[in-house]
């Protein structure tokens, strides 16, 4: 494949803890006549100094430095401060640690082993149109899917946690098309007390109406199949 020319070669940093993987990847990149290592280096607090000094267009970000994942904080620092790309890298497939590198501000996520994809990647980067690398994008989806699957629980719990059972009886009633009025008549209570219930349930379950939050309830398995008539 031809590669794209450019004016000046891309400032490339290197942020790698492992003096065997630097070495490698450094040699890797330098190969690359469009391509510029400025500065690596293996430690976190080195590696703000010198970005912020040297002002890399992209940084190949080790996410993991002195066995924790360091790279993730420096990638919110040094996206914010340098305005370079950011691209991680890793020895391993970790869904929460993907979703949080892009949370940081991280434009890409490769596994080591895949080094072949480095210069098109940074390539990409430093003209603002990287894409995700396709294994990352499926991690990273199935990580939101994942977070999403525990949002929705624990908003049932909290629910459930919350609403009483005399509440529940009276959404019960709502969803099988009851009005105020009857549901007061058949549970031999006033109608202001039914209002009263009806206005605890849509402060704690949300919705524009007591027939949306009966649905609402309903979609969140608050109400048992036999409610329904």
């Amino acid at each position: 494949m031809t590669k794209q020319p450019y004016e000046v070669p891309i400032r490339v940093m290197l942020v790698e803890d492992d003096p065997d993987w630097r070495r490698g990847l450094a040699h890797y990149i330098s190969k690359e006549a469009d391509l510029e290592l400025v500065a690596e280096s293996g430690e976190a607090e080195a590696a703000i100094r010198l970005a912020k000094q040297m002002m890399p267009d992209v940084i190949l970000m080790d996410i993991m430095l002195a066995d924790s994942p360091e790279g993730i904080r420096l990638t919110g620092e040094l996206s914010e401060s340098t305005g370079a790309r950011i691209i991680m890298l890793t020895s391993m497939e970790d869904k929460s640690l993907m979703v949080e590198a892009f949370r940081s501000g991280a434009v890409n996520y490769l596994i080591k082993s895949d080094f072949n994809d480095i210069p098109d990647a940074v390539r990409k980067a430093a003209v603002d149109r990287s894409g995700i690398d396709a294994a990352a994008a499926r991690q990273v989806l199935e990580e939101f899917r994942r977070l999403k699957r525990m949002e929705r629980e624990y908003e049932v719990y909290r629910f459930k946690e919350s609403i009483t059972k005399t509440e529940l009886e009276v959404l019960s009633m709502i969803d099988k098309g009851l009005t105020q009025s009857q549901i007061a008549d058949q549970s031999f209570i006033s109608l202001r007390t039914v209002k009263n219930h009806v206005s605890n349930i849509l402060r704690k379950i949300g919705g524009k109406s007591s027939k949306e939050a009966a649905q609402k309830a309903k979609e969140m398995g608050l109400l048992q199949p036999e409610d329904k008539q």
